[in-house]
């Protein structure tokens, strides 16, 4: 197979060489924009929205960072303009509870310069010291279980409530300030973009907290190229019908601040949600080191998995269809070392397809899951090196303002029609356009 790829490049380079784009690696339909079920009205019919977020729009605002609580003046931008641009050259941005969107629709917030918005509150190591004092890793988190705090509140689950309580006792904040550690908070809106930004979190732990990002009750929200680290309750959680989300090229993980609870992404927060709402593209996205549960679990909603890449070694769950939402589980890579790579409870249906599982095998199917809009589904195997790249997964685009055919991914002239063959890098003859050899009569083409 090497001999092979080595006379295919051969040939290529010494002949009528055609070259496309920049360093794109992405598959050609769904090249720097919004796809998948952000681009959809209904659950029958794809691709008749489009995404735009504040694009639009004239009013634009660049904020850089003050080194202080920042959260009051980010609302503001974002509640007065149509396009927030958040500049990383100053440092990070600070804030002390979460950014709330307030049901605005139309709008676009971006990072540049490795912009990074991190949590006032993190955890300490007298902190953690703490817990593992009052063994709460070893109490239940089962409704029912919990009781009264000092402050007066009631907690259902003995785990969180003895959590809770150590960090009272620990701080003297009997308001738990702490409980507020999140970043954005996006409620009652629709046509939303985030791009290239980095999420830093104050480490997970067991205190009933915030997501770095909250998304409720939301429609056609992209989030795309950003990075995800040490959410306190999730990394990103979609809940409270939100609907015609998709989620691509981000990264999702945890560093040595997490405690415990490192479950990074929940579709629905109740049995009670909505079926027909919920509906999640995830595609092109790491789940990487310290990620434990949730990748994701949902409880409601048509979930594509697409192109993912599973690299979350010793995670006790990380597929997780419950209660009435389907998965097509379609092109994932799980890495060596993740062996559970699937658990499901009460799901209507679930589908595998051209998976790679390094250490597991792939778990029975149950029924057919189909999406609405088209799609070009990778070789698994080409997953890891295509978002472990350079310009693939995490805040990696040089402009994010820049959607469609003008932007960092801009595609390139398409070879495809009579006469084509078409192999992967790795040698492989492929069906799909993207990246790797053309041939087409007597013409080389090298996508990249």
């Amino acid at each position: 197979m090497k001999k092979i790829v080595l006379l295919l490049l051969t040939a290529v380079l010494f002949s009528n060489i055609v070259a496309f784009a920049d360093d794109s690696t992405t598959p050609t339909d769904q090249l720097n924009a919004p796809f998948g079920w952000t681009n959809c009205k209904s659950l029958t019919t794809g691709d008749d929205y489009t995404t735009t977020g504040g694009n639009n729009g004239t009013r634009t605002i660049t904020l850089k960072s003050t080194g202080s609580d920042q959260k009051a003046a980010i609302q503001n931008a974002i509640k007065q303009n149509d396009i927030v641009i958040l500049d990383g050259s100053n440092g990070d941005f600070i804030v002390a509870s979460p950014v709330s969107f307030g049901g605005y629709s139309n709008r676009t917030v971006v990072g540049i310069n490795g912009a990074r918005l991190c949590t006032q509150f993190y955890l300490t190591d007298e902190m953690k010291a703490a817990l593992d004092k009052a063994n709460v890793k070893s109490l239940s988190s089962s409704s029912g279980t919990g009781g009264n705090l000092s402050n007066g509140q009631y907690v259902s689950e003995k785990r969180e409530q003895v959590t809770r309580q150590t960090l009272i006792d620990l701080t003297g904040d009997s308001n738990e300030s702490l409980r507020n550690a999140g970043i954005f908070k996006i409620s009652g809106g629709s046509n939303i973009i985030i791009r290239n930004l980095k999420f830093v979190g104050p480490g997970p732990c067991d205190v009933g907290g915030q997501d770095l990002i909250t998304c409720t009750e939301t429609t056609h929200l992209w989030v795309d190229h950003c990075e995800f680290t040490d959410g306190q309750d999730g990394n990103f959680d979609i809940t409270q019908s939100a609907n015609y989300v998709t989620v691509s090229w981000c990264t999702f993980g945890y560093t040595e601040r997490a405690y415990d609870h490192m479950n990074t992404n929940l579709v629905g927060s109740s049995d009670s949600e909505d079926k027909n709402t919920l509906n999640v593209t995830f595609a092109y996205n790491i789940w990487g080191p310290g990620c434990n549960q949730r990748m994701p679990m949902a409880r409601a909603g048509n979930i594509h998995l697409l192109n993912n890449y599973y690299n979350c070694a010793g995670a006790s769950a990380t597929v997780n269809p419950r209660k009435n939402s389907e998965f097509l589980i379609e092109g994932n890579y799980f890495e060596t070392g993740v062996t559970k790579v699937f658990s499901q409870s009460g799901a209507i249906a679930w589908q595998f397809k051209d998976n790679t599982y390094k250490s597991a095998s792939q778990p029975s199917g149950s029924g057919t899951v189909t999406m609405p809009y088209s799609y070009t589904a990778l070789p698994s195997t080409d997953v890891p090196a295509l978002l472990t790249s350079a310009t693939g997964a995490g805040a990696t685009l040089t402009d994010p303002l820049a959607i469609g055919t003008t932007g960092i991914n801009a595609p390139f002239a398409s070879p495809n029609g009579e006469n084509s063959t078409i192999y992967n890098l790795s040698g492989q003859k492929v069906n799909s356009n993207y990246r790797g050899i053309v041939i087409k009569n007597e013409r080389k083409y090298i996508q990249r």
